[in-house]
């Protein structure tokens, strides 16, 4: 899941700067937002028409702080940065500069939420990083122009956003997602059109807003799924796949020389990502006594009692009893415990 999420968001980058010729930034941030609000809309209507039911767990009400600083940081702040950089940058380079969202994720989850990270973790993310440094190498020095310096504080945003979003990855994604876009891309969209931007023709309105559907929604949900297993770090250090996606997109659909710091910056970025996926986190430890809602199936850590026969999966308020054991294992709802 995170590895498809990183697929879609990647092919977007390209797709958008084909339309940031003729949107203005701000307005095509809100428009891409807006396509994956409505969009994920419709699906999540048209399930509740159909009688399928979600097994996940609602948005409750004590969720509301961490949507809202997700929708500023993720859904406003994020989108805006990226168009405002794109605009004034390669659509190759933009997109390998992306990779600095997984570095930033895994920053901020292993300093600030104290996520396990190990040393083949570490060396992936200085892999990345020289990467990243690779693709600024202008001979005399490394060199940032505003618009790689504008992608690097929308990767940062969404660094932000990835943790806090993992604070709500046990509800639905869909309606996660669905209120993210339309609520950010509302709020872009509007702010756009106060400064005096103007649509754009419908055709081009209708392209982004399946570009952002693809791009943004579903690969969202994606995301929010794969965080509920993975945690932020590894979650982000899987999602580096995304740049690699969009660069080649964009060298296909963009008529952008490919210069050598490119190719180096993809081999660097290629070894830090194998590191990553070749990660094995295997030891004994131990469950504490928790209790919280999420969608499940009855498997070796949910061992609870129905009142009836039920489906699986499915989805109530549960409580785990203490437990010890050995088995591979990554952050996810139920494996948050501190190292040595």
């Amino acid at each position: 899941m995170a590895l498809a999420s990183a697929v879609l968001f990647g092919a977007s980058a390209p797709f958008a700067k084909l339309l940031l010729g003729s949107v203005d930034p701000q307005a095509l941030a809100g428009l891409l937002y807006l396509g994956a609000g409505v969009g994920l809309a419709a699906v999540h209507g048209s399930r509740s028409a159909l009688r399928i039911e979600a097994p996940e767990a609602p948005l409750r009400r004590s969720d509301a702080p961490w949507l809202l600083a997700v929708v500023l940081f993720g859904g406003v702040a994020g989108p805006l940065l990226l168009m405002l950089g794109l605009a004034r940058t390669s659509a190759a380079s933009g997109s390998l500069l992306l990779n600095l969202e997984g570095l930033a994720t895994m920053g901020i989850a292993w300093v600030v939420f104290r996520e396990n990270v190990d040393r083949r973790l570490l060396l992936g993310a200085a892999a990345i990083l020289a990467g990243a440094v690779a693709l600024s190498w202008q001979g005399q020095g490394v060199h940032f122009d505003a618009g790689g310096g504008l992608i690097a504080l929308a990767c940062l945003a969404w660094g932000v956003d990835n943790n806090l979003t993992r604070k709500l990855s046990s509800a639905d994604p869909v309606v996660i997602a669905l209120t993210k876009g339309l609520v950010a891309g509302g709020a872009n969209l509007a702010i756009a059109l106060a400064r005096g931007a103007s649509l754009p023709p419908p055709g081009m309105i209708g392209f982004a807003a399946v570009v952002g559907f693809l791009g943004v929604g579903v690969s969202l949900v994606l995301f929010v799924f794969a965080l509920r297993h993975l945690g932020s770090a590894r979650t982000g250090a899987y999602f580096s796949l995304a740049p690699f996606i969009g660069a080649v997109v964009a060298l296909v659909l963009l008529p952008e020389p490919v210069p050598p710091q490119l190719v180096v910056a993809a081999l660097l970025m290629g070894v830090g990502l194998w590191l990553h996926l070749a990660e094995r986190h295997d030891h004994e430890h131990s469950h504490e006594a928790m209790g919280h809602e999420h969608g499940h199936v009855h498997d070796e850590h949910h061992h609870h009692d129905h009142d009836g026969p039920v489906t699986e999966p499915h989805s109530h308020w549960h409580r785990h009893q203490p437990m010890r054991h050995k088995h591979v294992h990554y952050p996810d709802l139920h494996h948050r415990h501190g190292h040595g």
